[in-house]
C-alpha cells in the first residue's frame, strides 16, 4: 500500500492507507470500488476537483474544545486553505455534470460549512495569512502606537549612524544592524565610548561592537510592553473567534473526515490508473471468473522496462473448485497463484483490479494462503513442518466461503510420501466445498481430475521447440516440468541428462506422453462437440419455425371452422324466419291462391339461393362497353379500388354500387372501379421456402473458420462482413478468423472492424496450440 500512501495529499490520506483492510461484506465493498471507480472517472475525464490544501485540522478542532482555550494564529491560515478546499469539494458535488457520482455524493452527505466561519476568518486574516489590524480596535491602536516608535528609533539611530561615519568612529560601509530584535549602531571597538548607549553584541573578531543609543532605551522599552499588549490582544481575538468556531465543532469534524476520504479514494483511483484497474461484474458469492487479469506490481515492473505482462484466464466455480497448476520451474506458477491472492484481496479491499470490466468476481469469507519458505530456526520448524501447520490450519478452518493458494503443495520430504499426503490433504479440503489454487510437480495429483469432486487441471504452457516457457496458464489439462528439457536449454551436460533419462525409466516417460496424447484427443472431441452443438441449435431453431408454421396452420383452420359454422347457424335463422313470414302471411291472405304461390316462390328461391351461391342476389353481373360480361363481385370478396393502395372486403352489392370495407373504413363505389386483389398467399408461401431452404443450405455449407489469408485487407473486410452476417444469421455463438501472424496488419485491420460490430460481444487470440495470435476467437451476442 505504499504506492497509495505516497499518493495521498494529506496525513489523514495516508493514515487510511494504512489501516486499509480486507471486507467481506458485500455492499461496503461494491461502494467502495463504486467510489474509487468514479473518482477515476474525474481523473480520466479532467474534471475540476481540488487537488491541494488537503490540510487536517482536526487536531487544532479538538483542541478547542474547552471553552477559553483558542487556536493558533499560524493555524488560521491552513484553516481557511482547507475549508476552502472543502467547499471547493462539496460545490463539485452540487453541480449537474457530477450526477453520475452517485457514491461520492453520498460520502458528502449533508456536510455544509458555515458561511459565517468563512467570513469571520477573512475578516481576521489578510491575504496572506496574517491577522489584520482591524481584527479589533484595540489591536489596531496597539500597531499604531508601535509603528510611531518604531518610525522614531529608527529616524534617531539613523542620525548617529550618519555622525558616526562622519567622525570615524564606524565604517563607511556600515549599516543599522538588529540585534536581539532592537536595532543597534556598528562601532569600532576603540570608539564605543563615543555614543552614550548600551552594548549589546560584539563581532567575533571583536574589532566592532553593537550599540543601543541611550536615546533609544526608553522607546524600545515602550515597544516590548506594546508588543505584549498585542499579543494578549490578538490571543483575546483568537478565544473570540474560537467561541464561534465551538459550535459548529461537530459538522466541521465531520468536514474533515469527508476531505480525509476524498484524498484517500483520490490515491486509491491514481493507483487504479497507474495498473488499469477496473470494478468487475461483482456477485455476493464465492466465484471466480476472471479474464486477462494481471499482477499489478508486474505490471509496473514490465511497464518501467518496456516489457508487457502475459495476462491470466482464471475461473473457479462451484464445479470447478480447486485448481492444480503443473508446468515447469520458472513457467509462472507462482506468478499466477500471487496474482489470484492479491487480486482477490484487492478486490475486497475496496481497490479496483488489472483485469477486463466484464471478468466476474465474487466475495470469500476467508483468504488462506501458503507461500514460499517459513523455516524458522527460533520455532525449530523446518521447511516441510512448516506447510504441515499451515495445511492443518486450512483443513480445520475452510469451507465453502474460503478460498486457499499453497504453492509447491507437498514438498519438502520423501517424494512418494508428500505426493501421498498431498492427494489426501486435497481430498480433504475438497470436502469443505472451499476453493483453491494449487501448484505441484507431482504426478499422482494429476490424476485427481475427474476423480475427486470440483478438482480440475491446469498447466503453465511450455514451448517445447524453443525450449522456453510461455507463462500462459492452460486450463483443462495437466503439464509437464519439462525437467530434462530445462536443463538441456541451460547447457546442462549432455551425457549427464541421457543418465538421467535412462534412470527415470520407461514408465515415467511414457506417463507424460499419455498426458500429452489424451489432451490432444480431448481437444479434438472438444472441437467436434462444438461443432455438433452448433448444428443442434440450428436444428432447434428450424424445429422451432416449422411448429410455428404447423400451428399457424392449425389456427387458420379453426378460424374457417368457426366462420363456416357462424355463416350456416345465419342461414338457418333466415330459413326459419322466412318458413314463420310465409306460414304468417298464408293464414292471414286466408290461403288466397296467389299470395300462397308467390310465398311459396320465395321459399323457392331462397333455397336455390344457397344451393348455388353465384345466383345470390348481393351479386352483379356488369357488362363493359362491348357487352362482355365483366367480373361477377359477390358480398365477401377482396378486391382493390382504383386509385387506391391496399384491399379491402366486399360486404354490400346494390344495384351497380358496391360497399368495401377498408380496415374498418368503408367506401361505396360503382362496380367499375373495382379490381381484383393480387392472391400473395401462394408467393408468400414460396418466398417462405425459399428463405428456409436458403437457411439450410447457409447451414451446411458454414464452417467454423473463415480463413484470409493471402487477401489484402479491402477484400478481407468484405469477406469478414459476410462471414459474421452469415453467422449471426444462423445463431452460431462462436467462430475464429485464421488471417496469420505475419505483420500483424491484417490481424489489426480486422480486429478495428470487428470492435465496432454490434453483434460482436468479445474477441481475443486463440488458444496458443491452436494457432494464438494467428487467428482471431470471435464471440457473438
Amino acid at each position: 500500500m505504499e504506492f497509495i500512501k505516497a499518493h495521498c495529499l494529506s496525513d489523514m490520506g495516508r493514515e487510511r492507507a494504512l489501516h486499509l483492510e480486507f471486507s467481506s461484506d458485500f455492499r461496503k465493498i461494491n461502494r467502495l470500488l463504486g467510489e474509487t471507480r468514479e473518482f477515476l472517472t474525474i481523473l480520466e475525464t479532467g474534471l475540476p476537483f481540488p487537488s491541494q490544501d488537503y490540510i487536517d485540522l482536526s487536531p487544532a478542532l479538538n483542541r478547542i474544545q474547552t471553552p477559553g482555550s483558542w487556536i493558533l494564529p499560524e493555524e488560521l491560515a491552513d484553516l481557511r486553505l482547507s475549508l476552502n478546499t472543502i467547499n471547493d469539494c462539496l460545490g463539485f458535488f452540487r453541480l449537474p455534470s457530477s450526477h453520475s457520482f452517485v457514491n461520492l455524493k453520498a460520502r458528502a452527505g449533508n456536510i455544509e460549512i458555515s458561511s459565517n466561519v468563512l467570513k469571520e476568518l477573512n475578516r481576521i486574516l489578510d491575504e496572506k495569512g496574517h491577522i489584520r489590524d482591524n481584527a479589533s480596535e484595540t489591536l489596531g491602536k496597539i500597531r499604531k502606537d508601535i509603528r510611531a516608535r518604531s518610525n522614531s528609533i529608527e529616524k534617531i539611530i539613523n542620525q548617529l549612524l550618519i555622525s558616526a561615519r562622519k567622525s570615524g568612529w564606524t565604517a563607511d560601509n556600515a549599516e543599522v544592524t538588529i540585534s536581539g530584535g532592537r536595532l543597534v549602531i556598528p562601532l569600532l571597538a576603540p570608539h564605543k565610548r563615543k555614543i552614550k548607549g548600551v552594548v549589546l553584541d560584539e563581532s567575533s573578531s571583536g574589532q566592532t561592537v553593537y550599540l543601543e543609543p541611550e536615546a533609544c532605551l526608553e522607546i524600545n522599552n515602550e515597544i516590548r510592553e506594546l508588543e505584549s499588549a498585542e499579543k494578549r490582544e490578538i490571543i483575546r481575538v483568537l478565544i473570540h473567534f474560537s467561541d464561534q468556531l465551538r459550535p459548529e465543532r461537530d459538522m466541521l469534524l465531520q468536514a474533515y473526515d469527508f476531505l480525509g476520504e476524498m484524498d484517500f479514494i483520490r490515491a486509491k483511483s491514481i493507483l487504479a490508473r497507474e495498473i488499469g484497474g477496473v470494478k468487475p461484474v461483482l456477485h455476493e458469492f464465492p466465484v471466480i471468473r476472471w479474464k486477462t487479469a494481471r499482477h499489478p506490481l508486474l505490471f509496473l515492473s514490465h511497464l518501467a522496462k518496456g516489457k508487457s505482462v502475459v495476462p491470466l484466464d482464471l475461473e473457479l466455480n462451484p464445479d470447478n473448485r480447486i485448481l492444480i497448476i503443473t508446468g515447469p520451474n520458472a513457467g509462472g506458477k507462482s506468478v499466477c497463484l500471487k496474482t489470484a491472492g492479491l487480486l482477490q484481496y484487492m478486490l475486497q479491499c475496496g481497490l479496483l483490479v488489472s483485469m477486463d470490466a466484464d471478468s466476474e468476481t465474487g466475495i470469500f469469507e476467508k483468504i488462506f494462503i501458503d507461500i514460499g519458505d517459513e523455516q524458522s530456526l527460533e520455532n525449530d520448524l523446518s521447511t516441510y513442518s512448516s506447510h504441515l501447520l499451515n495445511l492443518r490450519f486450512f483443513i480445520e478452518n475452510c469451507d465453502s466461503n474460503s478460498l486457499f493458494l499453497v504453492d509447491e503443495l507437498g514438498t519438502g520430504t520423501d517424494p512418494s510420501l508428500g505426493g501421498a499426503l498431498a492427494e489426501a490433504v486435497l481430498e480433504k479440503l475438497s470436502e469443505t466445498k472451499a476453493f483453491g489454487l494449487v501448484t505441484t510437480h507431482y504426478s499422482n495429483l494429476k490424476l485427481l481430475s475427474g476423480k475427486v469432486p470440483g478438482i480440475f487441471n491446469g498447466a503453465m504452457m511450455f514451448d517445447a521447440e524453443a525450449l522456453q516457457p510461455l507463462y500462459k496458464l492452460a486450463i483443462g489439462k495437466p503439464g509437464s516440468s519439462f525437467t530434462f528439457e530445462i536443463a538441456q536449454r541451460i547447457g546442462f551436460p549432455s551425457d549427464v541428462i541421457s543418465v538421467a533419462t535412462s534412470k527415470t525409466g520407461k514408465t515415467h516417460l511414457d506417463f507424460e506422453r499419455q498426458l500429452k496424447e489424451v489432451e490432444a484427443e480431448k481437444l479434438l472431441l472438444e472441437q467436434k462437440l462444438k461443432e455438433f452443438q452448433v448444428a443442434d441449435s440450428l436444428l432447434a431453431e428450424l424445429i422451432s419455425k416449422y411448429e410455428k408454421i404447423k400451428a399457424d396452420v392449425e389456427t387458420s383452420k379453426a378460424n374457417i371452422l368457426e366462420k363456416a359454422r357462424r355463416e350456416a347457424k345465419e342461414m338457418l335463422e333466415q330459413s326459419n324466419r322466412l318458413i314463420e313470414r310465409t306460414i304468417r302471411e298464408i293464414k292471414e291472405s286466408q290461403a288466397d291462391k296467389e299470395k300462397t304461390k308467390a310465398a311459396r316462390g320465395l321459399v323457392t328461391q331462397f333455397y336455390k339461393t344457397i344451393d348455388n351461391p353465384e345466383q345470390q342476389p348481393s351479386e352483379t353481373v356488369v357488362k363493359d362497353k362491348s357487352g362482355q360480361p365483366q367480373k361477377v363481385w359477390k358480398k365477401g370478396d377482396r378486391v382493390s379500388l382504383e386509385g387506391r393502395n391496399g384491399t379491402g372486403i366486399i360486404v354490400k352489392i346494390r344495384g351497380e354500387n358496391a360497399t368495401v370495407d377498408f380496415d374498418g373504413f368503408k367506401i361505396t363505389t360503382v362496380i367499375e372501379r373495382l379490381l381484383a386483389a393480387q392472391d400473395t398467399s401462394h408467393k408468400a408461401s414460396r418466398a417462405y421456402s425459399a428463405i428456409i431452404s436458403e437457411l439450410n443450405e447457409k447451414a451446411v455449407n458454414f464452417k467454423l473458420t473463415l480463413d484470409l489469408r493471402g487477401k489484402s485487407a479491402e477484400e478481407a473486410l468484405q469477406m469478414v462482413q459476410k462471414y459474421i452476417d452469415d453467422a449471426y444469421l444462423l445463431r452460431i455463438k462462436e467462430v475464429s478468423i485464421l488471417h496469420g501472424k505475419g505483420e500483424g496488419i491484417l490481424r489489426r485491420v480486422i480486429r478495428e472492424f470487428l470492435s465496432g460490430q454490434e453483434e460482436v460481444e468479445s474477441f481475443s487470440d486463440e488458444d496458443l496450440e491452436r494457432g494464438g495470435a494467428g487467428i482471431t476467437k470471435v464471440s457473438l451476442r
